[in-house]
């Protein structure tokens, strides 16, 4: 077997099973049910809101020490943050134990950012796509087996909620020793890379990472950093899309994170027992809708993918408005699956265009701090949204917010495609005169 291969197999067996979470979908009836001594208002203002922190303050720390410890001892570390994390969910009680979990799990979030820039520090450029494609698929049928796991399990009363946390405790043990089978990455992007050509332009020097005895280097790593920001960022096609790509991750983990509150608040009197089905659903058709995406050839219509993105935003504020006014649980889940698969169709998009648009290996630098910008977004949102800080809104009125969160951003990003064709029009007869 090729070794580009072996790599592949075995970072898609780790996140197949890191994925394989069947206790998601119902973790927020688990914590608020009778295993725990606690509310759920206090799970709503208090655990989930300190995970969001956790995430926002360990993702700088991650992303700045991933490509200095060279991925793997991050890989690594995260199966461990998934197995403390499950073990705190299964055997604490209190508020302070929960919140502590919520370290666990902002370390465990954060790290995504090596498990998917790994395989590009280990396999050549023209298999770039292909071993995309083996990643992805693996993330999502993770999750999609996870769901239907959970589902299958409930509805047959074959397990407990709580039952369902000690096979995602499992897998995160699973997922360990492949974590440890991985190879360990020679050089790096940034602080072990060697260069192998200088050319000057314009004050810039590019470096290159093909080299055979890589080095640590500081210098070569602060002017390569640099290098790529300004480049990337004064790039006003990158600029514009990454500031959808955030505001559009923003307001969709906010989403995901607290709709099954809305959930079990549509169904007070009876356990909202399909969550797992419709997690499934979800995933699903969200990977259908990513899949219709990457067939297009968004990058030379772009102009006309900001106009279909923006009214798909306004579609996706519409499907939280129903969801957050109506009082049918199954009308929610069928907004919350409509949602996912529209979401992931037009941030595709988006992260296409910006990945066309940037220069060499540049990718993880440029969506890492995109994905940045969308956590501290999120943050804000979540201190003026749901905590006694803020306004502390109950579940319904929370996603009345979001909903108008999504239209806002269509119409502006709308207006702003109308205002530059109205400009590009009117620039030939300014040239003229």
């Amino acid at each position: 077997m090729q070794s580009w291969l072996k790599i592949s197999l075995l970072l898609c067996l780790f996140g197949f099973f890191r994925e394989l979470r069947p206790s998601e979908p119902f973790v927020t009836e688990y914590l608020a049910g009778d295993w725990k001594n606690l509310t759920t208002e206090q799970i709503y203002q208090d655990v989930y809101p300190f995970g969001t922190y956790a995430v926002l303050a360990q993702l700088v720390i991650v992303f700045l020490i991933t490509d200095l410890l060279r991925y793997k001892p991050i890989i690594v570390l995260s199966s461990i943050a998934g197995i403390i994390l499950f073990s705190f969910l299964l055997w604490t009680h209190t508020l302070f134990e929960l919140q502590l979990a919520q370290l666990f799990f902002g370390f465990f979030t954060a790290a995504e950012v090596a498990y998917y820039t790994y395989i590009y520090a280990n396999v050549d450029r023209e298999r770039y796509q292909l071993v995309t494609g083996h990643t992805r698929a693996a993330i999502l049928g993770g999750k999609f087996l996870g769901g239907v796991i959970a589902q299958l399990l409930v509805s047959t009363e074959s397990l407990s909620f709580r039952g369902l946390h000690f096979i995602s405790l499992s897998t995160q043990v699973i997922s360990l020793p492949i974590s440890l089978l991985l190879p360990s990455v020679p050089r790096s992007l940034y602080f072990y890379s060697v260069k192998t050509h200088q050319k000057e332009t314009k004050a810039v020097e590019e470096f290159t990472t093909d080299a055979v005895a890589p080095k640590f280097s500081l210098s070569n790593a602060g002017r390569l950093l640099w290098y790529h920001l300004v480049s990337s960022y004064t790039n006003p096609v990158v600029l514009l899309w990454s500031s959808w790509w955030a505001l559009g991750i923003c307001g969709q983990i906010q989403v995901i994170s607290y709709i099954q509150f809305l959930w079990k608040e549509l169904a007070p009197e009876y356990q909202s027992n399909y969550n797992g089905g419709v997690e499934a659903a979800a995933t699903l058709l969200g990977a259908i809708g990513a899949i219709l995406a990457g067939m297009l050839n968004s990058n030379s219509n772009r102009n006309r993918y900001m106009l279909l993105n923006s009214i798909c935003v306004g579609v996706l504020g519409g499907l939280l408005l129903i969801t957050a006014c109506v009082d049918s649980l199954w009308l929610a889940y069928v907004s919350y699956v409509i949602f996912c698969a529209v979401f992931f169709f037009t941030i595709t998009v988006a992260a296409a265009i910006v990945a066309e648009n940037l220069v060499d290996d540049s990718f993880g630098l440029i969506f890492g701090i995109n994905m940045l910008v969308a956590l501290v977004l999120q943050t804000i949102l979540t201190i003026v949204v749901l905590t006694d800080t803020g306004f502390g809104l109950p579940p319904k009125t929370q996603y009345i917010v979001y909903g108008s969160y999504f239209i806002v951003l269509g119409a502006v990003f709308l207006l702003l495609q109308l205002l530059l064709r109205a400009c590009s029009k009117k620039s030939p007869a300014i040239n003229a005169s």
